[in-house]
């Protein structure tokens, strides 16, 4: 049920970098950007022990899904209801936990979820209650992410290594289906489809670049650097991000409003906004050609992803409420921020 924010917590308010070049401004672009400060953010309770760790909007914004606190996927249409009884949910594809969930971009019905402790990737039609694929691995996913035409799939493992299914028919099959991909892993610890499909961007932990390979042939393009320590995630290290130039690859800008290690982050379907998600109670939302921050969301606890919605200025983000000396235990939380009409 939706909860409203509680102050317990003063949260600092974000570092503001020197002024932009005035061409870079909203003004000087004829834009007008959202009041941001207008929104309240609304949280959702879920009576769990465990942390929800991913949610994901479908292709068509229409549907939120969610997944962490146990072995189901729970999927709402937010602009009806976002009460837990009103979610539909799919279960029967794991045996453990899950841990993360991927739409396929070009189908509003088709997601695949994944789990560390069963090591599988799961595949699902909305449309239907029993899983399509069920796929086992030898390693354990942490991360997926569908090419832009939705027929290949990356995985991360645990391991720090970067794996691709594809989909399609082998042999004397007459139906479609994945398949695992016989291409040596390569290294890697986050990674991402280009949106032409034919490149995919790889970051490690321990290295100070990030690598460029085209797809499928995964020869490597550019390996520009990108932060003194390691890039422990795309585009980002601890408390700040770097904004590259994809044509020249270089880093155009650094953003570096938190205070916290940066756990994800996620563009606006028009490119002018960047949601931050952090170790803190807050989400940042700064100005992608500035790198301004704009402002700062107020959340129940740290959130280990958060997502812009396909068309609209919304963004959605989960977490686990804190642990408060004699206060109730902590429970899962589904959030959003914006207006859905």
């Amino acid at each position: 049920m939706s909860q409203p924010q509680k102050e317990e917590d003063e949260i600092p308010p974000p570092q503001k970098p020197p002024s932009p070049p005035p061409h870079t401004t909203f003004a000087a672009r004829g834009l007008h950007p959202p009041t941001f400060s207008a929104f309240k953010p609304r949280d959702y309770r879920i009576s769990s022990p465990q942390t929800m760790t991913c949610v994901a909007w479908n292709c068509d914004g229409k549907r939120l899904a969610a997944v962490g606190i146990d072995k189901m996927t729970r999927i709402w249409n937010p602009e009806k209801s976002m009460e837990q009884r009103s979610a539909t949910v799919f279960s029967g594809g794991h045996s453990d936990d899950l841990d993360y969930l991927s739409w396929n971009p070009t189908h509003p019905e088709l997601f695949c979820t994944s789990s560390q402790k069963d090591r599988r990737i799961v595949f699902w039609d909305a449309r239907q209650s029993r899983y399509t694929q069920q796929c086992a691995l030898k390693v354990s996913p942490v991360q997926t992410g569908y090419s832009p035409d939705g027929r290949s799939l990356l995985y991360v493992s645990a391991g720090h290594q970067l794996f691709f299914m594809t989909l399609g028919k082998e042999g004397e099959e007459t139906k479609e289906s994945w398949h695992l991909s016989d291409r040596d892993a390569q290294i890697g610890s986050k990674a991402v489809f280009n949106h032409a499909g034919d490149g995919v961007v790889v970051s490690h932990y321990s290295e100070h670049t990030v690598r460029v390979m085209d797809y499928p042939g995964l020869n490597i393009r550019v390996s520009p650097a990108a932060h003194v320590g390691g890039v422990s995630l795309l585009r980002w290290t601890p408390a700040e991000v770097n904004l590259f130039d994809v044509d020249e690859w270089i880093c155009t800008r650094t953003i570096t409003s938190c205070e916290h290690s940066i756990s994800d982050l996620s563009f606006s379907h028009d490119g002018e906004y960047l949601a931050i998600a952090n170790a803190g109670s807050y989400i940042d939302i700064c100005a992608t050609e500035t790198g301004v921050p704009l402002h700062r969301v107020p959340a129940l606890g740290p959130s280990p992803t958060v997502t812009w919605h396909p068309s609209k200025y919304v963004i959605a983000y989960c977490g686990q409420t804190k642990i408060r000396e004699g206060g109730p235990p902590p429970v899962a939380v589904i959030s959003m921020f914006g207006v859905l009409e």
